[in-house]
């Protein structure tokens, strides 16, 4: 197997996988889609991006590759790289670390505090 032929893979898993998983599509298609599916195995797979591209990759890995050794391989390699590709793609806010038995209050003192518009400054 030639390298630009697991490049293809790669980016043709995750865009096939981005499809499913996130967007509307031309007439909303996708997303009557994954109405569609309602609710069980199908609809929780729509729900996963990790989930779907082992699927997604299934197909293309017994497409690309040569022997079945490769194809094997190929499979998991397939949907990790597409995996990357959405981390890298994804915006994703960072949490607030929150430690377990750790007390959360609120401490306004540091806060700027609005002026009185009413109060005469002098």
């Amino acid at each position: 197997m030639r390298f630009f032929w697991l490049v293809i893979g790669v980016l043709a898993v995750w865009r096939i996988t981005h499809l499913f998983y996130g967007e509307d599509g031309p007439w909303d298609v996708f997303v009557r889609l994954r109405r569609a599916v309602g609710e069980g195995f199908f609809a929780s797979l729509m729900d996963c991006f990790h989930c779907l591209s082992l699927w997604v990759a299934l197909p293309l890995a017994y497409w690309i590759g040569e022997s079945w050794k490769e194809r094997l391989l190929l499979w998991p390699a397939l949907s990790a790289g597409a995996m990357l590709l959405q981390k890298l793609t994804t915006k994703q806010e960072a949490a607030p670390l929150i430690l377990p038995g750790e007390r959360h209050e609120e401490i306004d003192d540091v806060l700027r505090q609005q002026a009185d518009t009413n109060e005469d400054p002098g």
